[in-house]
């Protein structure tokens, strides 16, 4: 059975929603977002780092550029960890449903134990011990980090005590928010994400069912208006302080798809950061409303679609992965399982800072040498004629650094670029099954494996079997090892300047099938 390629999808075309007018920016927010004005004539020299490429004041790069979650780049290299000690929640969203004792899911507010501020901060030198390129240490949960402000902001103050090499975060919902700036400030939490999912209350009502705010339940279009003033407040005062803001929202199909053009308007006025926009989890065994009742999540067009929508605003955030309450590692290597309680309860902690710092200055000279080599590849100076303004899709297979290292049987996602004449640009991960089952790959899997990457010219992986290999090329997508080990950006460029030659030279452009593009999912 294989996956024919017919017509390659048009962009889909994105409806503005009803015009929604939020509460105005009450101070000098838009002065204070971290972005600058680069001199005139300024340009991209060899000691410049990309935060001043991209127009950062250089202490905002200085606060990002080792936080895998603010940085692109920083997530191939640095591992973050989350410490589950914030149980309670003041608001109900219809697409959460926490579970305290949970192994199996993978998605925000699930966790395997809840921990004591004690618990937490001994978990968090184990796992420093053992994985020195741990840089963030954050409470995500499983409720609302300001829900339980006594254990989360005990928690900070310990490990402001004892493992100061860290930088510390917070997620909250924003409810109780202003009420916490000041001790925010106070533990050096310089770095916070909200979760603003609508500036209208008439779109809140529909994903929010209650909050408790003033020893008062609220519903409806109030709990939703309290809400969004609350968020709003907040997310002002963060930014006067001087901590980074980022914002996610969760794209709801038919209930805020057409409105988050209008959030990230108006978190940009307000001096956020980072718009991390991320696709609604709709499984009917979580438990959720929404997985109970619908919506469904939306498709990678939608979601690529809305993400696109919001480009020319505010900086969006793509390498999210959704993660659970107690997260340990690398963004697309999670090592929980490794840290139980009853685990580090039989190691020895082993915090060493300088053996940290060494470890951690080899990573940054490891990024430099990269963001060197990926500035030495030459650029495509004009594109041919014959291939207009061309750009396509790859496929990549990494373990991480940022390299061509994955195995295609071994995989369970891929990164997805667009490749054109100006260079790679991550647009986001997809999953996939693993195809090869104890030494064997798995005919059925193979097909959903293509069917999950069919707008993808190319596939990059540093090794590949025949059997695939054959079955890709007869779907259309070309399986590139030649370039094993190497930078992704790298190899990337240079696949598209012999890509775009053999297009020139009379090549065919592959097409791709509308209804297997929209089963793709970006994640």
């Amino acid at each position: 059975m294989r996956n024919r390629a017919c017509t390659r999808p048009s962009a889909a075309c994105f409806e503005g929603g009803e015009k929604v007018v939020p509460l105005m920016p009450t101070s000098r927010t838009s002065a204070l977002r971290g972005e600058g004005t680069p001199s005139v004539g300024a340009s991209v020299l060899k000691c410049e780092s990309p935060g001043e490429a991209e127009g950062m004041r250089p202490g905002v790069w200085d606060k990002i550029k080792d936080h895998p979650c603010y940085s692109e780049e920083a997530h191939h290299h640095y591992a973050r960890m989350h410490v589950a000690v914030a149980p309670a929640c003041n608001i109900q969203c219809n697409y959460c449903n926490r579970k305290y004792d949970c192994s199996n899911e993978s998605r925000p507010g699930v966790t395997s134990r809840k921990l004591t501020p004690e618990q937490a901060v001994k978990k968090v030198m184990v796992v420093a011990s053992r994985i020195p390129q741990l840089t963030v240490v954050g409470v995500a949960g499983p409720g609302d980090s300001l829900a339980s402000p006594g254990t989360t902001f005990e928690t900070f103050r310990l490990l402001k005590e004892r493992v100061p090499d860290v930088k510390l975060c917070l997620s909250t919902n924003g409810l109780a928010l202003p009420d916490f700036v000041d001790d925010i400030c106070r533990y050096n939490i310089d770095h916070v994400t909200i979760t603003i999912n609508m500036i209208d209350p008439v779109v809140g009502a529909r994903i929010y069912p209650w909050i408790f705010w003033n020893r008062r339940r609220l519903t409806g279009t109030d709990a939703a208006c309290v809400l969004h003033e609350r968020q709003m407040q907040g997310l002002e005062m963060l930014t006067e302080r001087g901590v980074l803001t980022k914002i996610n929202s969760v794209l709801i199909p038919g209930i805020n798809d057409k409105h988050l053009i209008e959030v990230n308007r108006a978190v940009k006025q307000r001096g956020a950061f980072l718009h991390n926009i991320m696709p609604l989890i709709s499984d009917p065994s979580h438990g959720t409303y929404f997985g109970l009742h619908g919506p469904r999540g939306p498709t990678s067009r939608e979601l690529r679609t809305v993400q696109e929508a919001c480009s020319g605003g505010l900086k969006l955030m793509r390498h999210c992965r959704q993660c659970r309450a107690d997260a340990v590692g690398l963004l697309d290597e999670d090592r929980g399982a490794e840290f139980s309680l009853e685990s580090i309860e039989q190691m020895d902690i082993g915090y060493d800072r300088n053996i940290r710092q060494e470890y951690q200055f080899r990573t940054e000279t490891e990024l430099m040498a990269q963001r060197e080599a990926k500035r030495e590849v030459p650029a495509l100076t004009k594109v041919r004629k014959a291939t207009g303004a061309l750009k396509v899709n790859i496929a990549v297979a990494t373990k991480g650094r940022g390299r061509v290292n994955g195995h295609f049987g071994n995989i369970s996602e891929l990164k997805i670029f667009e490749v054109s004449a100006s260079g790679a640009h991550f647009v986001g991960y997809r999953r996939v099954e693993l195809y090869c089952q104890g030494g064997y790959g798995d005919d059925e899997r193979l097909v959903r494996i293509i069917r999950a990457i069919n707008d993808c010219h190319a596939i990059f992986v540093a090794k590949i079997g025949i059997c695939p290999r054959k079955e890709l090329a007869d779907a259309g997508i070309e399986s590139v090892e030649q370039y094993a080990g190497e930078i992704v950006e790298v190899a990337a460029r240079s696949w598209f300047n012999d890509y775009s030659s053999r297009v020139a030279g009379g090549g065919s452009l592959r097409k791709h099938c509308d209804e297997t593009h929209d089963q793709a999912k970006d994640v």
